[in-house]
């Protein structure tokens, strides 16, 4: 048993104008009942889930509602990326139909963001839209997916390009489950940790920096404020752009590289997390290319991107002009322009119009560091 002191509950709300939620962060949440069913005041409750998480916390949630009165069905998915289809969006369809499942009924999303993003838009087109909760269970979803309300599955075309933004009723983040994450999952969200720091935020880039080791390691402590900071700058960028039209954009570093990445593979191999922090450093070697920002700064991202144990160079076999071809039909672009989250160097970031082909082909062709090159 760890002698780590348990961390304190953090709460945090996003404001809307005159809508706002809580996101609850801390240890044994999901063991609050209380809690859970009050997060659903319908009569009927659709838990969605995946075979990873499944067996470790549904029965604990659906006793939570199922206690409370509702009407409870669930839906357990395979795992992984490429489970994020309409033919699974459509699964959940079908179950809230055979639930009877009205408009006051509740869509509860127990998992990562794969979970919350189908649960998410399923809970958008029933009925026009019913509420959902995200119990996000690892640490990219608490830091980056479950909060914003962007909801969408993929296409084989490319991610995300199905879907609509409808915002969760609550985000409830219970850092237990952090316990069973594995290893590769847990660095996969400390690339979105970083992020906040690297586009917006410089003394938290350098917190993440001093922290990497503890951070790696479960430090609960560090954990916990590491998702309470990283869940601040999203809700403030939030409350300020709630459909991405300018500010919340910047929330897209590395994500157009990284989306194209991961569409390249099939969505089979880098996870997000893993394909964003290729994409960061990416986006900060065309920057110091483009005379935007000090090449040392793109370095010092991929340094402390591999001390967090995630990659900072594209995987072998991916062609500079398939990743480009993705790269066109990213959502930021605007009349066939190519329009990408750059930087002026750490906590700098901003949103490049017009970026030229050429030097975004030039940067997918190489490798290494940027210095003598």
């Amino acid at each position: 048993m760890s002698s780590l002191p348990r961390p304190a509950l953090h709460r945090l709300e996003v404001e809307l104008g005159p809508r706002r939620y809580p996101i609850h962060i801390g240890p044994g949440l999901l063991g609050d009942r209380a809690l859970l069913a009050a997060q659903a005041p319908g009569r009927h409750v659709l838990i969605v889930s995946d075979a990873n998480v499944a067996p470790h916390y549904l029965a604990r949630v659906e006793a939570a509602f199922t206690e409370a009165g509702k009407q409870v069905a669930s839906v357990v998915l395979p795992p992984g990326e490429q489970e994020k289809t309409l033919a699974r969006f459509g699964e959940l369809l079908s179950a809230l139909a055979r639930l009877g499942a009205s408009r006051d009924a509740s869509l509860v999303a127990l998992g990562g963001g794969v979970v919350g993003d189908l649960a998410g838009f399923a809970a958008a087109c029933w009925m026009r839209g019913v509420r959902f909760v995200q119990l996000p269970t690892t640490l990219l979803a608490m830091v980056d997916s479950s909060v914003g309300g962007k909801t969408a599955v993929d296409l084989p075309e490319g991610k995300n390009l199905v879907g609509a933004f409808h915002q969760p009723s609550a985000v409830i983040a219970d850092t237990d489950t952090l316990a069973t994450l594995p290893e590769r999952e847990l660095c996969a969200g400390l690339a979105e940790v970083l992020k906040y720091g690297a586009l917006g935020d410089a003394a938290f880039f350098a917190w993440v920096e001093a922290k990497a080791a503890a951070l790696r390691a479960r430090d609960p402590a560090a954990l916990a404020e590491a998702i309470a900071r990283s869940c601040a700058h999203k809700a403030a960028i939030v409350a300020r752009d709630e459909t991405e039209t300018g500010e919340r954009m910047l929330l897209n570093l590395g994500h157009t590289f990284g989306h194209a990445i991961e569409a390249e593979q099939g969505f089979g191999g880098l996870v997000h997390g893993e394909a964003v922090a290729v994409g960061m450093v990416l986006a900060a070697r065309l920057s110091a290319r483009r005379g935007h920002a000090p090449d040392a700064d793109a370095e010092r991202l991929a340094a402390v991107l591999q001390a967090l144990g995630l990659p900072t160079a594209l995987p072998p076999g991916l062609a500079p002009e398939a990743l480009l071809a993705r790269m066109r039909l990213d959502k930021k672009n605007l009349s066939g322009r190519l329009r990408l989250i750059l930087w002026r160097g750490i906590g700098q970031a901003f949103v490049a119009e017009d970026v030229e082909e050429a030097a975004v082909l030039r940067v997918l062709s190489e490798q290494g560091p940027l210095a003598g090159a």
